[in-house]
């Protein structure tokens, strides 16, 4: 019998399988192997964090915000899944780890009880063309004598694009699980690789047939927003090669990328605030979540 699963690199998706009550060894599984955690750094509890708890659909809390966890340490790890680069991508993964930080405690008199944190991201594009390693750290360093004194903040990065292993190469549990979130939606059956416990679990997450009603339409719509977003970059891409081919002006062709960029982000925030309205979100809160205006937002009510 054939399966169907749903795309982890969906956000929907990504959050249900990994930022789940019920799926909490999937995640702690995935923090381990890409932080390479072993011995007594391995994680023997976490707690996952929803500062809203707004119960946007049935099973699972939330779908808007982050995966966001604390483990037995109180180290705070803030996991995000990016679908498609935009505008100042990597000041907003500096913004949300810096707000994760401070946001530990009240006033400043309490900053002795900080703890470190750790924000994760993985992309399906290229976010460093400078190196050819799909998994790279990003920490403060002293420049002369390459020793970490400031490592309060710690940023990992995983990118999918790079990340080309067939299932007979995977080897460590880092390659199975980036495998699972690039591959799963392509899947029939569970890879015998990847047939052992957590991924079993992640699996069974993963699959269409165990969505409700509900689940389902999130989903698809999210799916669609995603689509819509790459087809947009890709329409104004090919755009900007006709009128540079016309022109003879090669930065016509960045210039459509931007803008279609733009457009893509655009629709996914769209999409994100129309599935927010339906389940009864107050409008500033939408607005905060999107960066929509609030015009913008009463515009789609009465659509």
């Amino acid at each position: 019998m054939e399966l169907k699963f749903m795309d982890p690199g969906i956000d929907f998706a990504f959050k249900k399988i990994f930022g789940s009550e019920d799926t909490k060894e999937v995640l702690i599984s995935f923090l381990e192997s890409l932080l390479d955690l072993e011995g007594d750094k391995r994680i023997k509890h976490i707690a996952i964090t929803d500062p809203y708890q707004l119960p946007a659909i049935k099973a699972l809390k939330t779908s808007i915000l982050d995966v966001k966890c604390t483990d037995h340490r109180n180290v705070t790890y803030v996991v995000e899944m990016q679908t498609s680069n935009a505008t100042g991508f990597l000041k907003r993964i500096q913004y949300n780890a810096s707000k994760a930080y401070v946001n530990q405690i009240v006033s400043g008199k309490d900053y002795p009880k900080l703890n470190q944190v750790i924000a994760i991201t993985i992309t399906r594009f290229t976010t460093f063309d400078d190196f050819n390693h799909y998994l790279s750290c990003h920490e403060l360093k002293e420049t002369k004598t390459n020793e970490s004194y400031l490592d309060q903040t710690i940023y990992y990065f995983a990118e999918l694009s790079k990340f080309n292993k067939k299932e007979s190469e995977l080897e460590s549990n880092l390659d199975k699980w980036l495998f699972f979130i690039k591959e799963a939606s392509e899947l029939q059956a569970i890879p015998e690789k990847l047939n052992q416990e957590p991924f079993i679990k992640a699996f069974e997450k993963a699959k269409v047939i165990n969505m409700d009603r509900d689940e389902f339409e999130f989903y698809d719509k999210a799916a669609m927003a995603v689509t819509d977003a790459a087809g947009a970059i890709e329409f104004a891409e090919e755009k900007a090669r006709e009128e540079g081919r016309e022109e003879g002006k090669e930065e016509g062709r960045e210039e459509g990328k931007e803008e279609g960029r733009e457009e893509g982000k655009k629709q996914e925030k769209i999409e994100m605030a129309k599935n927010a309205i339906k389940k009864g979100l107050p409008v500033e809160l939408i607005a905060e979540l999107t960066g929509l205006t609030k015009n913008d937002i009463e515009n789609l009510q009465t659509d």
